[in-house]
């Protein structure tokens, strides 16, 4: 790309000496035009938008004070150079305001015009490449927002958004229309049957993408708005938004599902209806009731279907329990994606002390939540990008799973495969999470400067500020606070370095107005201080 340098002077003179004397190959420029007034000038300007435009200040018609003023306001984002043969305070107020690259004195020697331009090209160029890490910063924003949404849309539907973002402000504005009408949760279990059980980890996963598909075609003929959702390798939901009281619509939303799904692919489902809600706040109180409905077995609509809809009368518990809360499956996933050992085994830790306090719990029964435990954890990490048979054969857990007999023997297995997981040197880089952290770091390059908050970040990725810091240190090593703070100490130490800024000044332009404290910083982390480097 040529430079287009445009010249304004009221002295044909000075025009045709500064054609000659800018060194135009060098700086890969070319000549965009020339000009007596400044009102000639910004006719010129407007027709061919240069990036540099040299001009004097005393100008028949129109100064070039006002033509600079009237560009400025027009939105002219180009560099220019004041050249002129008077030099005065006030002039130079004015040109600071109108953000001039230089405000030099004729005569101008040829090695200070070469300087000039030579800097003021630099600035262009970085300009331009800041443009471009923006607009692939936005480029990789829109390339993870489908992803985001998901995450988004998951946490909503099981209640695991922090209390400050359950609130209208922080939806998403793709869904903003969750504010009107009602919302039910429709739960979907795949059930593993001979055939279901036989498939591979490719094979189901393959699968549970066509049910997506399935459930979604089916839902949109009878809802417009709805989302799916995947909790973990058997458990599915839709999340619809009825405007009215529509048990009988939904009964038979779930027996097409129940239709759809097995003649497509032969795969047997069960489905739960959870109540209507008048709030988006409360979805996560239908998807708990959608799944305890189809474990407790109540209010089956039909022999012929596994459909079933919660009611009031039938939330006691005389019933088995929930196999495991919709809420615990999630958190038990979200943790091992963020490599989050400790969450993993407390949560796993707490289910299996509920589980001995119960009475009569056979082999089966540990083997049966063993394998549950395991799809979930397998289903999670593969949704991530990692396959678990890098680190263990379908054949191996299946004999281990074939030993359980008590729930402390479970707690033991399943607490040694979450630190193996944890601790694989593969797992911890194969995550998904890696492109929000690089969106993060490439973020934080960008906008150093400015009060950069890990809350500011949450914001533009819909991940919960205490998730996204988990995130942040597992692949960096480091808090978000402490690499904000070196990539900030670091390009004040190449500022000051240059020699052309005053400490306090540096200390302003990275992002600091106590200056104390930046001195403080800077010698903790450089182990000098700041004054030592423009000596």
């Amino acid at each position: 790309m040529m430079w287009k340098i445009a010249i304004i002077d009221d002295e044909r003179q000075v025009l045709q000496g500064m054609k000659r004397a800018i060194p135009w190959e060098e700086l890969g420029a070319e000549w965009a035009g020339e000009a007596l007034n400044g009102e000639d000038g910004l006719a010129m300007i407007r027709a061919t938008s240069p990036d540099i435009v040299i001009t004097d200040i005393y100008m028949p018609v129109m100064s070039g004070l006002e033509m600079m003023e009237q560009l400025r306001n027009e939105g002219f984002k180009g560099k220019i150079i004041i050249l002129s043969g008077y030099s005065d305070f006030e002039h130079a107020r004015q040109a600071l305001r109108l953000q001039v690259s230089d405000y030099v004195s004729k005569p101008i020697s040829l090695p200070t015009l070469r300087t000039i331009l030579h800097k003021v090209i630099a600035e262009l160029l970085r300009e331009q490449e800041k443009v471009i890490r923006q607009g692939e910063l936005e480029l990789k924003m829109m390339l993870y927002e489908p992803f985001v949404e998901k995450e988004w849309v998951r946490s909503a539907a099981v209640g695991t958004l922090e209390p400050s973002y359950r609130n209208n402000s922080h939806l998403p504005p793709s869904y903003h229309y969750w504010l009107e009408g009602r919302h039910a949760s429709i739960g979907i279990e795949l059930i593993r049957d001979d055939r279901a059980s036989s498939f591979s980890v490719s094979d189901w996963n393959l699968l549970r993408f066509a049910v997506s598909n399935i459930a979604c075609e089916v839902t949109r003929k009878h809802y417009a708005n709805m989302e799916y959702t995947e909790l973990n390798s058997y458990r599915a939901l839709l999340i619809i938004h009825p405007e009215a009281e529509c048990t009988q619509q939904l009964e038979e939303l779930g027996t097409r599902l129940v239709d759809s799904i097995h003649s497509y692919l032969r795969l047997v489902v069960r489905i739960g209806i959870g109540g209507l809600k008048d709030t988006w706040t409360k979805i996560p109180e239908s998807t708990e009731e959608a799944f305890r409905a189809m474990d407790h077995g109540a209010l089956r609509i039909s022999p012929a279907y596994e459909v079933y809809c919660y009611r009031e009368s039938h939330s006691s518990g005389q019933d088995r329990g929930v196999l495991f809360p919709v809420k615990f499956s999630y958190k038990l996933a979200a943790a091992m994606k963020a490599s989050q050992e400790a969450e993993a085994q407390q949560l796993v830790y707490g289910y299996i002390t509920e589980l001995q306090a119960q009475q009569g719990v056979s082999a089966s029964y540990v083997q049966m939540l063993g394998s549950e435990l395991w799809g979930i954890i397998t289903y999670s990490l593969y949704e991530s990008g990692f396959v678990l048979d890098d680190l263990f054969t379908n054949d191996q857990i299946a004999q281990e799973i074939g030993n359980l007999a008590i729930p402390d023997q479970l707690a033991s297995w399943l607490s040694a495969k979450i630190t193996a997981i944890c601790a694989s040197r593969q797992w911890k880089g194969s995550s998904k999470h890696r492109q929000v952290v690089d969106f993060m770091t490439n973020y934080i390059h960008e906008h150093y400067a400015e009060e950069l908050t890990l809350a500011d970040l949450s914001d533009k990725v819909f991940i919960s500020r205490n998730h996204l810091s988990i995130i942040f240190k597992n692949i960096t090593g480091e808090t978000f606070n402490n690499y904000l703070t070196r990539v900030r100490i670091e390009k004040a130490r190449e500022l000051l370095m240059e020699r052309n800024m005053l400490v306090y000044e540096v200390a302003e332009r990275v992002g600091y107005k106590n200056i104390p404290y930046f001195s403080t910083l800077f010698k903790k982390i450089t182990g000098m201080n700041p004054t030592e480097l423009i000596k």
